[in-house]
């Protein structure tokens, strides 16, 4: 569904806007507050599973089949689903 992808780049101008810093991405302790600026902190998640979610869904040549083929375990790394049915 192409609405996911709208949402997805929403969030990736969104980090752009507001997070990104002159070496890396910030974090905000209050996302309602956007006038202050981000801290000088980056959780290690961010670019190993935020940023690989949002490349994921624009890249349409990827081997990673995220609707049919593939889930995602909690680092967000693809896992291939097993058919049980073959033999």
């Amino acid at each position: 569904d192409p609405i996911y992808r709208e949402w997805a780049w929403e969030i990736f101008e969104a980090i752009e806007t507001f997070c990104k810093t002159s070496i890396a991405y910030g974090q905000f302790e209050d996302v309602t507050v956007p006038t202050k600026e981000p801290k000088d902190s980056m959780e290690s998640f961010f670019p190993a599973e935020t940023l690989k979610y949002l490349y994921l869904l624009f890249d349409p040549e990827s081997e990673v089949d995220i609707l049919t083929k593939h889930v995602f375990n909690t680092e967000a790394h693809p896992l291939r689903i097993i058919d049980d049915k073959v033999q």
